[in-house]
């Protein structure tokens, strides 16, 4: 180790962009902060254990979501101030590690900080004094100090010698808005030093728009309760649209009318689960940390289990409407990814709506236009299914389906959507989000969660 390199040798290095940065992991988190950083001078090395991610990306090839990416990602690789790999590097100057890998649901077989303490383990294999750890994944409350522990097991006093920070991602994937450059984040620092090197860092980022706090673990709770949040919400207006359903009347306009309360009152949406990488997961990590406390999180569990019910709510509303009509068992899901314009496909209510299909005997096929065939293995993991259980269908208009199940809308085929409304293609179309409007030209029978 070089001993005689302390942090704050470290923040004046930050200064002048005489630092090495490594981020690890090139997903919707770490690929764009590895690029920003790059493009504003500072030389990055962007970790991914994925050979595959590595090799695309050494190719130039980017996803669609990247896309925003692709001038900048070429440049700072042109300009070598962006290197790929998939593993650190000694260094001859000071490093400052972004961890930014995924944190799966915790099980009795996996701990959620599986791939964070992988990262940090692989950081540490080259560190020296005076470096800067920054964790940007989601993590339970208490992951941070284990993180400190291992810090001082091998060797370094965190606030002393050795920097640790906890800065979680806010990611809102195709928001126009609200971007990586203007969202504020709620950080933690082990020690001023080390919260001036962040601050440094991240004025390329977002113009140091932090808020510092306390405790390692306000932050970690900070981050679970914004997503446990919408959860909530979530969970609470798809129980609306159920009882909606079963009285007859609109929870679009039940949502409108409550919405011209201009306090106290925010407008959330039905569907047919929330899916991705946060709404499923993160809210565990507080019923988690509560539980291991002797209690129970209930508002949180509830909001979970309900969560889970609605694709088989739909599933079987969809199945009594082509009962009484006496139609094939046959439905094509359209929308196979948890969020709109976007090809990820991570814990997708698309996927789970299609297996309860298949659980109930019908014929199922799926549309996205994001969805790649040849991603099908990686789309089936992230949904925790053994094997497909449908037909991935490449034409809207293909194929012959009682029902067109509508999970998840895209800007980018909401013209084929109304073509094959308005001329009948399907017998039935079932809106789960209620965006399409009705129209009196067709042969097709629209309906809406909560119509």
């Amino acid at each position: 180790m070089m001993a005689d390199r302390t942090l704050n040798d470290t923040a004046d290095a930050v200064s002048i962009n005489n630092i090495e940065v490594e981020v690890f992991g090139l997903g919707y988190v770490g690929f764009p902060l590895a690029v920003r950083l790059a493009g504003a001078g500072m030389n990055v090395t962007g970790i991914d254990v994925n050979k595959d991610r590595i090799s695309r990306l050494e190719s130039g090839i980017l996803l669609d979501t990247e896309q925003n990416q692709k001038e900048a990602f070429l440049m700072s690789r042109k300009a070598e101030k962006l290197r790929l790999s998939t593993s650190t590097r000694k260094s001859r100057i000071g490093k400052v590690g972004f961890v930014c890998v995924s944190t799966p649901i915790p099980t009795e077989l996996e701990s959620s900080d599986v791939y964070v303490n992988a990262a940090v383990g692989s950081f540490l294999e080259t560190a020296d004094k005076g470096d800067v750890l920054v964790i940007e994944s989601s993590i339970e409350a208490g992951t941070t100090d284990r993180i400190r522990d291992t810090l001082s097991r091998t060797g370094y006093q965190p606030g002393e010698d050795f920097g640790l920070a906890f800065c979680p991602e806010r990611v809102d994937p195709q928001n126009t808005r609200w971007t990586l450059e203007n969202i504020p984040r709620i950080i933690y620092c082990s020690d001023d030093t080390t919260y001036k090197i962040a601050s440094d860092i991240y004025a390329r980022v977002n113009n140091s728009n932090l808020l510092r706090v306390s405790s390692a673990k306000v932050a970690e709770i900070t981050k679970s309760f914004e997503n446990a949040f919408r959860l909530v919400n979530v969970s609470l207006v798809n129980e609306l649209a159920i009882l909606c359903d079963r009285l007859g009347v609109s929870v679009k306009e039940v949502i409108s009318a409550a919405s011209s309360k201009p306090f106290g009152f925010m407008p959330f949406y039905p569907g047919a689960g929330a899916g991705g990488h946060c709404i499923p997961k993160d809210p565990v990590f507080l019923s988690e940390s509560l539980r291991r406390a002797g209690d129970k999180f209930r508002t949180i569990e509830n909001a979970l289990r309900i969560n889970a019910h609605m694709p088989r709510y739909v599933a079987s509303s969809i199945d009594s409407i082509l009962t009484k009509m006496d139609l094939p068992k046959s439905v094509l899901v359209y929308g196979m990814s948890y969020k709109p314009d976007i090809e990820d496909m991570r814990d997708s209510p698309g996927f789970k709506v299609a297996g309860e299909f298949t659980d109930m005997g019908y014929r199922v096929g799926a549309y996205d236009p994001f969805l790649k065939p040849e991603l099908l293995p990686k789309y089936l993991r992230e949904n925790a299914m053994p094997r497909r259980r449908f037909d991935v269908v490449d034409d809207l208009a293909a194929g012959d389906f009682a029902c067109l199940c509508v999970v998840q809308h895209h800007s980018k085929t909401a013209h084929l959507l109304q073509n094959v409304y308005a001329e009948g293609k399907f017998p039935v179309i079932y809106d789960c989000q209620s965006r399409i409007r009705p129209r009196m030209e067709t042969s097709t029978l629209l309906r809406c969660l909560g119509s």
